[in-house]
């Protein structure tokens, strides 16, 4: 038999679970714009235009770092260093988690793996070059890992796209998945 106790424990309980705030980690702002969310959204029926887009995006990140260090210094240039290099992160390992959903479909992405591998190492340079500083030392470490891993990620892919696709050359028709779906128009 539940006592009124109980009853009471478990209201308060309850009340408690749903009038919390939500959690931090619900409340972080996304490293990309609403604009670029769309164009990803719109590119995802295209994996190549997809990761070439997220190349666009993190290059975009890391010559905003660039240009903080190439005009005269700016009050808050260090915190701002930081949030880019946050931005740049994310957009990375987005990047990388789009590799992993692509790689298992063998969705051809011969075109847009040399690029990325380029980028990569353009990105490490350039995240290398603004001098020391605690404000971002530690979030330049973490984008330097997410670079290394990708770079990492994108040389096993690009090799194995190259033995799977030796081995099962593509037709010279374009397959369901690479052409968007077709468009539903009202009449």
């Amino acid at each position: 038999m539940i006592t009124p106790r109980c009853r009471l424990a478990a209201l308060a309980a309850l009340a408690a679970l749903l009038f919390a705030p939500p959690l931090l980690a619900q409340h972080l702002p996304s490293a990309l714009s609403d604009t670029e969310i769309e164009q990803v959204r719109q590119a995802r029926y295209y994996p190549n235009d997809c990761i070439m887009l997220f190349i666009k995006f993190a290059d975009l990140r890391v010559q905003e770092i660039h240009d903080l260090y190439a005009h005269p210094r700016q009050p808050g240039r260090e915190q701002d260093t930081h949030d880019l290099l946050e931005q740049f992160t994310s957009i990375a390992d987005e990047l990388a988690d789009n590799l992993d959903d692509y790689a298992p479909r063998h969705a051809d992405l011969r075109r847009a793996l040399p690029k990325l591998l380029d980028a990569a190492d353009r990105w490490a340079s350039a995240i290398k070059s603004p001098p020391e500083d605690d404000a971002y030392s530690v979030t330049r470490k973490i984008a330097l890992e997410s670079i290394r891993d990708l770079r990492e990620d994108a040389t096993q892919l690009a090799a194995d796209q190259e033995a799977w696709f030796k081995a099962h050359p593509p037709s010279k028709q374009p397959k369901d998945s690479d052409t968007a779906p077709p468009i539903d128009i009202p009449r």
